[in-house]
């Protein structure tokens, strides 16, 4: 099918053109391909960068190219082409929750992590012709951005929504289901039995979350539900208007309806089909998490870190309004406070150089919403802490208002400072 000399990118936009073009096509002398250097060299640059903890072996990065990276991907490539390739059983570590509970990441050592992204690089392709237009997760091309506009767009005139909780979702995932939905596109025993490898070595059930793989596995494992919601799309289209929309991001799933007459029927029917397709992948909706709402009822709800709610305009038109969580911003200022106390002994500029990409990266995220009053909160909570931070270091109380100008601190010590809304395009790009 595709000659083993061409290089990876070339390979990878082969496997999609024959995916996309040929649905039922299934994909055979994939494996060798994982095997190769090149592709073990990309794995293990796409893994350095998103950095990460050590595995249960305790082996870091550091430690890897102190001896050398090319010999430790020969080992790796040794162990693969030999057969004789076992990857390390996950180390778990909790992540506390902002309802009190903890969120467990199951880690693989960098060798699994990279054995996992080989995987991901030679299957992504295949799969990605498959997926639908609604799901946004972890995909090439796709941000949460687009998924967050997407919904507003759609709640303009379809308020009545289902926000749905998936229970222990990444922990439910049935691995006989995902390897025979792996094996409807993918004819190769090796590849079948590498991942099966790599599935058992987290556990008898469930995809963790802390490997390169999990993103992708998790949007086939829920692909047939994104297509059920498709067919409702078009099976209630009425010209070029959709009764029915939706979006999901990995796991978290809003359903929106229209405001016609009969739509507690249609609502009705989409719960239903909805059930009966999580049901036979043995996933089920968290009855107390999961809500059906009416926008012009005053109700509100959360997708992606912000909140959906109807309000009027100044002209009196009712939009939609989205602003970061409570959570969201309760979240940041967390993570802000445990670098303040860190650092309370430092120089200013370090504890800036510290919280500024904290800063950024938390701004540039919300501020494609209705953020401003959430933006004037954090921006005044932090200089208010490094003017706390500036005064404790000169023996003194309060917070030096007139010692210290605002122009100071933002263009002498380099304090971010860019809290500019900027919205979203009306209307998405085409794939």
């Amino acid at each position: 099918m595709i000659k083993a000399s061409i290089n990876l990118q070339d390979l990878r936009k082969r496997i999609f053109i024959k995916a996309k073009a040929e649905k039922t096509w299934r994909f055979w002398g994939l494996y060798v391909h994982v095997c190769k250097m090149e592709t073990l060299r990309e794995a293990y640059r796409m893994t350095r960068k998103n950095k990460g903890a050590p595995g249960i072996d305790g082996v870091t990065f550091q430690d890897i190219e102190s001896s050398g990276v090319e010999p430790f991907l020969q080992q790796i490539r040794d162990e693969l082409v030999a057969g004789i390739y076992q990857p390390l059983r996950y180390r778990s570590h909790d992540i506390p929750k902002g309802n009190g509970g903890f969120r467990t990441l199951k880690i693989p050592a960098i060798r699994d992590r990279v054995v996992q992204g080989a995987l991901k690089l030679i299957l992504e392709p295949i799969f990605e012709a498959d997926f639908q237009e609604g799901s946004y997760g972890y995909r090439p091309k796709r941000t949460p951005h687009q998924a967050v506009q997407r919904v507003s767009l759609a709640a303009l005139d379809k308020p009545h929504v289902l926000d749905v909780d998936l229970k222990s979702y990444f922990d439910t995932i049935r691995h006989d289901i995902l390897l025979g939905k792996v094996a409807d596109r993918v004819e190769d025993k090796g590849i079948l039995h590498l991942l099966k490898l790599t599935l058992k070595a987290g556990g008898k059930r469930g995809v963790a979350q802390g490997g390169p793989l999990s993103p992708l596995l998790s949007n086939l494992y829920l692909n047939q539900v994104d297509k059920m919601l498709e067919r409702a799309k078009e099976v209630t289209r009425k010209g070029r208007f959709t009764r029915i929309e939706y979006a999901r991001f990995a796991d978290d799933l809003v359903i929106l309806v229209d405001r016609q007459p009969n739509w507690d029927c249609l609502f009705q029917a989409a719960y239903q089909r909805l059930e009966e397709e999580l049901a036979k992948l043995g996933v089920h909706m968290n009855a107390e998490k999961t809500k059906i709402l009416d926008l012009q009822q005053g109700d509100s709800f959360t997708f992606l870190g912000f909140q959906f709610h109807w309000a009027l305009s100044a002209a009196g038109k009712s939009r939609v309004y989205k602003r970061p969580t409570m959570r969201a911003r309760n979240r940041l200022i967390r993570k802000l406070k445990e670098q303040f106390h860190r650092y309370q002994s430092r120089p200013v500029k370090d504890v800036i150089a510290v919280i500024n990409p904290i800063l950024r990266g938390w701004v540039n995220y919300f501020r494609c919403g209705n953020s401003n009053r959430c933006f004037h909160y954090v921006w005044h909570w932090v200089e208010k802490k490094v003017r706390r931070h500036l005064m404790r270091a000169r023996g003194k109380s309060g917070f030096g208002w007139n010692r210290w100008s605002r122009e100071w601190l933002y263009k002498h010590l380099g304090l971010y400072g860019d809290y500019q809304i900027r919205y979203l395009p009306k209307a998405l790009p085409a794939r």
